[in-house]
């Protein structure tokens, strides 16, 4: 099973941004636990991220005929961005939304994820471990 993982904006700054909310742990950090568990759940687990919200879209795009399923966590671009909205559509990718931090219980703003109606799963809250869920959720229902 191939599975991408696409991150948005300034997911490449963790344990630099706000760790506060989002922890102390990298963006290295990540890409290890993606890896190990790649590794350890025999999965191809292919790994993206951009500042830019067209490089997400075109990303998604790619992913057309190529991957199994989709893990996104968009970032800022989940409560304002129609565009990876219509490429999750378009593509019919099984996909589940992270986030890291529960947004549920911050700001207003974050209460609205056009991504997410585009999901079939969200988990919020559970740090980079949501990752892992994310991805087992899709090994579950898909491989």
């Amino acid at each position: 099973m191939k599975i991408l993982v696409i991150n948005g904006p300034n997911l490449n700054m963790l344990g630099i941004r706000e760790p506060g909310i989002y922890g102390s742990s990298t963006f290295a950090d990540l890409l290890a636990l993606l890896e190990q568990t790649g590794k350890e759940e025999n999965l191809e687990i292919q790994q993206y991220q951009s500042n830019h919200e067209g490089d997400l879209v075109d990303k998604i795009q790619w992913a057309y005929g190529k991957i199994d399923g989709i893990v996104i966590n968009p970032a800022a671009y989940t409560h304002t961005s129609v565009a990876i909205l219509d490429a999750l559509k378009a593509v019919r990718i099984p996909a589940v939304e992270v986030h890291i931090s529960d947004v549920d219980a911050r700001e207003a703003f974050r209460q609205i994820s056009y991504a997410g109606m585009a999901c079939e799963h969200t988990i919020k809250g559970h740090g980079l471990a949501g990752y892992r869920e994310a991805i087992l959720y899709l090994k579950a229902h898909y491989a």
